[in-house]
């Protein structure tokens, strides 16, 4: 089958809104390309022998966010209303630089885009232990290795990403064994698997995308883990929930700061919330949000761009 890749060119801040679009419109899936996502080679603790370092040398200048959509007699209607709907943004006061928003399209069969992105997909370590590893990618295990095989497909969460891999960090640090856990915004189910690995006890994943609780499931049976996790399609304000020790939440810092308050009702004293999907120019807006729920800082991380938060919660 052909189809039309639609490639928008933005910011680190803009990307999620401008795949948002995408998906809106109709994206079978949407990639995006952002350096800041690529480990420093120059950093002290990074693997950088896990990654291709052809990777970096691959990637755009600026932040690209690709989605593609099938080409058919509608597609011209669709570049014209996403043409309109980033005008939109970028005429309105929304506190980020969303960058050029520049659109290049091109056609392209199902094997070039399907397979592309994983040329450059390779095993990498997060923490002292965490290893996540591709399906299709062949890795030796080292003693104390805690290997997550991972298919994203078109779900969030590779764990290349700034927020998913400070959240791996900070579950890694404050995760005991035997604890219940909440995975709210599961995505992939590299959160919920991490939880896993290092012997929580009772998992829910939850996610509002059925897609992303598909992918989640596989990858969940892929990894041997199912006794411990259960997924589900869910809303955490309006269905399922669960008593927990720690709970994790890779998601935007708006929808953080609506949850924040319903998330204490499933807590328990003195547990913690994870959290990241966090701009650092929104972290007081959480920080805010969470002493108001009754939350107070129990660590915090920085990459790039982006905040990680450690939560306690006092509200009970």
């Amino acid at each position: 089958m052909q189809w039309r890749e639609i490639s928008v060119h933005t910011t680190t801040e803009g990307a999620d809104l401008v795949s948002g679009v995408l998906m809106e419109l109709g994206a079978l899936g949407t990639e995006i390309k952002d350096r800041n996502d690529v480990p420093d080679p120059d950093k002290p603790g990074v693997y950088w022998e896990l990654y291709d370092k052809k990777l970096l040398e691959n990637m755009p200048e600026d932040v690209v966010v690709k989605g593609w959509f099938e080409q058919d007699s509608d597609v011209d209607e669709t570049v014209a209303a996403l043409k309109e709907q980033l005008q939109m943004y970028a005429a309105m006061d929304l506190g980020v630089d969303l960058g050029s928003l520049k659109i290049d399209q091109d056609n392209v069969k199902d094997e070039d885009w399907a397979e592309e992105w994983k040329k450059y997909y390779k095993p990498f370590r997060i923490g002292s232990h965490l290893v996540v590893k591709p399906t299709w990618e062949d890795y030796a295990v080292q003693p104390d290795d805690l290997v997550i095989e991972l298919d994203p497909g078109m779900a969030f969460g590779t764990g290349t990403h700034e927020t998913t891999n400070m959240c791996m960090q900070l579950l890694e640090r404050y995760l005991a064994d035997g604890m219940r856990v909440m995975d709210v915004g599961t995505g992939s189910g590299i959160l919920a698997i991490a939880a896993a690995k290092l012997n929580a006890k009772d998992i829910l994943a939850i996610d509002i995308d059925p897609d992303a609780v598909k992918v989640a499931k596989e990858n969940v049976a892929l990894n041997g883990v199912e006794e411990q996790i259960r997924v589900v399609v869910g809303d955490l304000c309006k269905s399922e929930a669960m008593p927990c020790d720690l709970a994790v939440a890779n998601i935007v810092a708006d929808a953080i700061c609506m949850l924040a308050g319903p998330m204490t009702r499933h807590l328990e004293k003195d547990g913690l919330l994870i959290c990241s999907g966090i701009i650092r120019e929104k972290e007081q807006q959480v920080m805010d949000a969470a002493l108001e729920a009754g939350y107070t800082l129990h660590d915090r991380i920085e990459k790039g761009e982006w905040v990680a938060l450690c939560l306690k919660n006092e509200a009970k």
